[in-house]
């Protein structure tokens, strides 16, 4: 999937930085400095450096100042301002004074005790929230179960956000010389109602002494800051750039090859949907009551179509193909839930295929996978 572009053409125009914690809640404390102070610190600077080297991009903050800002609103700048990427920076912070190195995450499911321990810290803010419970759903963040079922909610933009999540890894490694603790998946309030894809950087643990010092100080600052910042300008030219490839493949398509494939539903043979336009006619027949709603597993997109029955897929079952937003997007699996539909996705990552995901359909109408969780708990309320 790649993001939509604006007028200037390019597919990241946007991005919302958000500096973890805020005002009355304090985030990780070490013994000299606070995760709310650092996180703003390096969010400032990184907002510089994209607005003095990369002037086309509009930087958005959730907060500038030592102010209190609810996860859900700040979900909401997101989505209200259209952003294309959503960077959350935060401090981490351990038990052991010994624990060090950076960490970035993504929306998921927990890896490890470890990755719902980051996660059940850094959800603990809706604490300072009133009436949190109405405004959650019921979320506690003392409760194992409910950060599982949150972290099954975004999976639209996996791909992207592992994308850049890996950017960033590679540059504090490489470039700013710190230990890399890698990409992790895990569930968090403050990414799991975001439109768009994003991530969540742990710059490094304020409960070790030598890492706390360096976080604290200018140059520390400036060397995290400028490497999220590096990693945003690598995201986004890889992302304009196949953003301009499918224009021009799209550019040079028939008007006539394409009403063909409309007719002919040629978005492929076992495919779950007809080509765009079909798609769009049968979405407004469908009944979000009655209608099928299925979860499979999207693996890989391509500008031109190949048969599923290609060798390259030969290690994969009940592959098929849909036709959406000018790419050809393959799929494997089938599943009624999305807990089954999430335990395939595994088995194809562990197949070579890392950034595959999961997508819903309702009958042959693609859909967020958010959507159709809501549309069958409506039909279980009933």
């Amino acid at each position: 999937m790649v993001l939509g572009a604006s007028a200037s053409g390019a597919a990241v125009n946007t991005v919302v930085i958000d500096p973890g914690h805020g005002g009355r809640d304090f985030g990780a404390i070490g013994r000299h400095a606070n995760e709310k102070d650092i996180a703003l610190a390096i969010s400032l600077k990184l907002g510089d450096y994209i607005r003095e080297y990369l002037p086309d991009v509009n930087v958005v903050f959730t907060r500038e100042t030592d102010v209190f800002v609810p996860l859900h609103e700040r979900a909401q700048i997101a989505n209200d301002n259209k952003a294309d990427l959503f960077i959350s920076i935060h401090c981490n912070s351990a038990a052991s004074r010994r624990a060090i190195g950076t960490e970035t995450f993504v929306m998921g499911l927990h890896r490890s005790q470890a990755n719902l321990e980051v996660a059940r810290r850094e959800n603990k803010s809706i604490l300072y929230e009133d009436d949190y419970l109405e405004t959650y759903d019921g979320f506690d963040p003392h409760s194992p179960e409910a950060n599982i079922i949150f972290s099954l909610y975004q999976n639209a933009y996996l791909d992207q956000s592992l994308k850049m999540a890996s950017f960033v890894q590679d540059q504090f490694r490489d470039r700013a010389r710190r230990i890399d603790r890698g990409v992790k998946q895990a569930g968090f309030l403050v990414l799991y109602q975001i439109a768009m894809p994003g991530i969540l950087v742990e710059t490094g643990f304020l409960s070790n002494p030598a890492e706390e010092q360096y976080l604290m100080s200018q140059s520390g600052q400036a060397y995290i800051a400028s490497a999220i910042f590096r990693a945003f300008r690598d995201y986004k030219n890889e992302q304009d750039a196949l953003f301009a490839e499918q224009s021009r493949y799209r550019n040079n398509m028939s008007h006539s090859s394409y009403l063909s494939e409309s007719h002919n539903g040629a978005s492929g043979e076992g495919s779950p949907g007809g080509s765009a336009d079909q798609n769009v006619a049968e979405a407004d027949m469908a009944d979000p009551d009655t209608a099928s709603i299925t979860f499979r597993v999207q693996f890989t997109s391509m500008a031109e179509k190949i048969p599923v029955h290609d060798s390259r897929f030969s290690n994969l079952d009940d592959v098929y193909v849909y036709h959406h937003e000018g790419l050809y997007r393959y799929t494997t699996g089938k599943a009624s839930t999305l807990e089954e539909a999430n335990g395939i996705q595994k088995e194809i990552q562990d197949a070579g295929y890392p950034d595959a995901f999961v997508v819903a359909f309702l009958d042959n109408q693609r859909i967020s996978a958010a959507e159709a969780i809501r549309l069958l708990q409506a039909r279980e309320d009933r």
